[in-house]
């Protein structure tokens, strides 16, 4: 291939100096020949001059094809691409792999694509003074483009996306399982991003041109269905191939994407409440806010439905709010010894006016400060800690509660307990269910509430089912537990009911908290 183009190059510039010396040879037989010194030029130098500009066209019309026919890895080093690494944009990576798919026919392979998202932590790259993220992004691509067989496409398809497409056996599907695991543990490691070690957390999916789809827009969505299923796996390994269920599921998602931001202005998305009790004497303390989608076609969705696809879109934001308001709006009159309890995204912790957008929405509803608790996972410690620090500070300044949700699964520390103004500890469910038959989460059950007395923090136990776990939470010196052992999540006119009937709603014509006349619980 380079032999060839260097004979056309070669082949333009002989032609090139000849259409010079042609040129200047007519162009003085015509000047001579008009001032009547000499015969007109002849008609062999023109017939030349004209060969040697078709030799010159077809010289350079030939080097352009041989410079466009670059083997495919060396086309993939030099396009200019994704914004990480000299690989392959979105576009590029349809248009080269459907050239592989044609390859993938006439060789009686099969061609997978791999799509594979990235959670990168919101901090990584700040100390470096550029867009977050893009030092440790261009880290993550050679990652990828390293790990990937011969002559495999490689591509940044989307800020934290990449994607990946090579041929394979159709009956070594073995082989590209191990790949892509390979691919998940690599990314795993800590990457050192000038002297910060940073943490990523990948899934992959995948999809196969020999059932999945025969062109390259199919094959990536079908690829991103299972990234869907893959990114859900809490165990074992986090690549899913795609299949019937994944599509469909893709092809729900697509339409609740599509619905979300109407659902979130017309309140579609209602909160529901599920009750935290005191374990030594049963009364009812508050309620834990949860989400819940009342679809007009889809019917009731929970929140695994929907909350991803409002972190991804940014609707996170707006969704959080306009179940806040509702919820305040609601328990305005309720017993003011009952507490509400809502969760914040680990995306909603990047925005430096959170605190003052909640305690908007609480001057709006009227709804007081103090029976006000914020939860957020341990997730959301390592995405900005300096911020989430500003943020909480702030919300504990309007006396609102603290909790750190989730206890148990993610990384947290003493450090970090210290270091934020937690008011309160939730143990995960995956830990209190198994309380009665797995020793390792009682023990870890145990020393979370351990802990939790000698830095003076009480502790909730998430996912109680029955009298039996409640039980022995209460024998561990556990105070505060919720779960279906109490009952299930109530809608607004189901937990009025509820009140109702034990008396703690407040009596019509009682002042609000913080008024002239203050309610207090009714007997009961």
């Amino acid at each position: 291939m380079r032999g060839n183009r260097l004979a056309f190059t070669l082949l333009g510039v002989v032609s090139t100096l000849l259409v010079l010396v042609l040129v200047g040879q007519i162009t003085t037989r015509l000047l001579q020949y008009l001032a009547d010194e000499a015969a007109p030029p002849e008609p062999g130098l023109i017939v030349a001059l004209l060969l040697n500009l078709a030799l010159l066209l077809i010289g350079w019309s030939r080097h352009r094809e041989a410079s466009l026919a670059i083997e495919p890895r060396t086309a993939d080093v030099l396009v200019q691409s994704g914004p990480a690494l000299d690989i392959l944009d979105r576009q590029r990576f349809i248009d080269q792999g459907t050239a592989m798919l044609l390859r993938a026919q006439r060789l009686e392979k099969s061609m997978v694509v791999l799509v594979l998202d990235i959670d990168v932590p919101a901090s990584a790259g700040e100390r470096q003074g550029r867009r977050p993220g893009d030092a440790l992004l261009r880290a993550v691509a050679g990652e990828v483009a390293a790990t990937m067989p011969p002559l495999a496409l490689a591509a940044q398809i989307a800020s934290h996306r990449f994607a990946c497409g090579f041929l394979f056996d159709p009956d070594a599907r073995a082989a590209v399982d191990r790949i892509a695991d390979r691919l998940i543990l690599s990314l795993a490691k800590p990457f050192d991003i000038d002297g910060q070690f940073v943490q990523l957390h990948c899934a992959a999916g995948g999809a196969r041109s020999d059932r999945d789809g025969t062109t390259m827009a199919a094959l990536l969505q079908s690829a991103e269905a299972a990234l869907a299923t893959a990114g859900t796996r809490m165990k074992g390994s986090r690549f899913a191939w795609s299949d019937r269920a994944t599509q469909d599921a893709m092809q729900l998602r697509q339409q609740l994407e599509h619905a979300l931001p109407l659902a979130i202005a017309g309140e579609e998305i209602v909160p529901y409440f599920e009750q935290q009790v005191d374990l030594a004497s049963g009364r009812l303390e508050g309620f834990e806010v949860l989400a819940r989608w009342e679809h007009p076609v889809q019917g009731m969705i929970g929140p695994d439905g929907f909350i991803a696809i409002a972190e991804e879109t940014g609707l996170i934001a707006d969704l959080s709010l306009s179940i806040m308001a509702q919820a305040f709006q609601a328990a305005r009159d309720w017993d003011p010894t009952l507490s509400l309890s809502v969760n914040i995204s680990p995306v909603q912790l990047r925005d430096a006016w959170l605190a003052q957008k909640i305690i908007k929405v609480l001057t709006e509803t009227g709804f007081p400060a103090s029976r006000l608790e914020v939860e957020i996972t341990e997730r959301a410690l390592f995405d900005n800690l300096p911020l989430t620090q500003s943020i909480l500070g702030s919300l504990k300044n309007q006396g609102i509660r603290i909790a750190l949700d989730d206890f148990g699964t993610g990384y947290s520390s003493l450090a970090h307990l210290r270091a934020l103004p937690f008011d309160r500890i939730k143990i995960d469910r995956s830990f209190v269910q198994l309380v009665n038959r797995d020793a390792d989460s009682a023990t870890i059950v145990d020393t979370i509430v351990r802990m939790g007395e000698s830095l003076n923090l009480p502790i909730t136990a998430e996912g109680v089912e029955d009298a039996t776990i409640a039980a022995r939470l209460l024998a561990l010196g556990c105070a505060k537990a919720q779960g279906w052992h109490f009952g299930r999540p109530l809608p607004i006119a189901g937990a009025r009911r509820m009140l109702a009937e034990r008396r703690l709603l407040q009596q019509p014509g009682t002042r609000l908290p913080g008024g002239p006349t203050t309610s207090r619980r009714q007997a009961g």
